[in-house]
């Protein structure tokens, strides 16, 4: 996969951490000095959100550095500045804060590394304020939606239960598949409010419900299902340490019990040290991973090396999915894992495959 600018090395990239706090502090007092009659309003609870967006800023920093991949970052920026104008924050000081937070790395690190920090900030700046906003063609948005989807994402919306469910057993009951049914009208669903929520036009609380009412439909649906004879594989399923996005890999894991795999789902944001305690305690065939966003592939990343570490050739293989990978499949390699997949469908297809290969 092409980068967009040269990584840092281990040490630059330590160094980076040192300094993330002291830059939120530097750079949030900054803000204050300069603009306070614009913040000032906001009393603690502005200064407090200005150090969580700098602190966000700074995550979505590290894989531009580790990778070199700016797009996510680019996509973090636009999504912030729709925002910030809803909070009346003038535009103009998301470009202001990348700037000084170039100059705060500038006279705090040493070369050659300050200056691929500052250039990695140039140009996530000049990406977001003068590039295609329509952002990465890495994946579809909405995947294969059936005409049943749009009355989907409005009931989930509208916290509609019966409804959600009568659309859910009608496709069911058409004789279209679970997983099928998951990944044309429930995921398309979900990510057409994600959209809403990123352009604030839906509430993090509207957002919530959806995904609760989409897990509890998901769940009726298993049950409904015939469960195949267990082929004596197990798969291991996580979303990484920070990732609290799980309604995806539940899908994964419908698809991997409807083939007959013993699977232990494991949920959202596992701690990386409990994730690798589980897989010596129970040996899986297969690990499968998820990401949302692209700062936690360092995750991933950092989950590879302790297998390694741990389990030498006989740690599991690992296959990974999520919106990151879907957007970033080519970081695969870099991430030393062993496949990746795009859906739960084709998750499982990849991992037979890798399960037989270990075997």
């Amino acid at each position: 996969m092409n980068v967009d600018t040269p990584a840092l090395g281990p040490a630059g990239l330590e160094r980076f951490e040192q300094l993330r706090s002291d830059a939120i502090d530097a750079v949030t007092e900054r803000f204050y000095a300069c603009h306070d009659a614009v913040y000032a309003r906001f009393g603690q609870r502005g200064r407090d959100a200005c150090r969580e967006d700098l602190g966000f800023h700074l995550e979505f920093l590290r894989p531009v550095l580790e990778f070199g991949i700016v797009q996510p970052m680019v996509d973090y920026l636009r999504w912030l500045a729709s925002v910030l104008a809803v909070r009346d924050i003038p535009a103009e000081h998301l470009s202001q804060s990348l700037d000084w937070l170039s100059e705060f790395f500038a006279t705090h690190m040493a070369e050659p590394d300050a200056g691929l920090v500052v250039k990695a900030l140039h140009l996530a700046k000049e990406k977001f304020l003068h590039g295609d906003a329509a952002g990465p063609a890495g994946i579809d948005p909405i995947p294969n939606a059936w005409t049943e989807c749009e009355a989907f994402a409005s009931a989930l919306l509208s916290g509609d239960r019966r409804a959600a469910h009568s659309l859910f057993d009608g496709c069911l009951d058409q004789g279209r598949g679970l997983v099928e049914t998951e990944l044309q009208m429930v995921q398309p669903a979900l990510y057409t409010i994600g959209k809403k929520w990123q352009d604030n036009q839906v509430t993090v609380a509207q957002e919530h419900l959806a995904t609760a009412i989409a897990q509890s439909v998901m769940m009726h649906g298993l049950l409904k299902s015939q469960i195949p004879a267990a082929n004596g594989s197990t798969i291991v399923l996580a979303c990484v340490e920070g990732n609290q996005h799980a309604v995806g890999l539940q899908m994964v894991a419908d698809a991997f019990q409807l083939a007959g795999w013993d699977v232990q789902y494991l949920g959202a944001n596992v701690p990386t040290n409990a994730l690798i305690k589980h897989v010596a305690q129970f040996k899986p065939n297969l690990l499968g991973l998820s990401v949302s966003f692209a700062h936690q592939l360092r995750v991933v990343k950092d989950i590879m090396s302790r297998l390694t570490q741990s389990f030498g050739a006989a740690r599991p293989p690992v296959i990974v999915g999520g919106l990151a990978i879907n957007q970033f499949g080519g970081l695969v390699r870099a991430l030393g894992v062993d496949t990746w997949s795009r859906d739960a469908g084709s998750a499982v297809a990849s991992a037979s495959q890798l399960a037989g290969q270990a075997g």
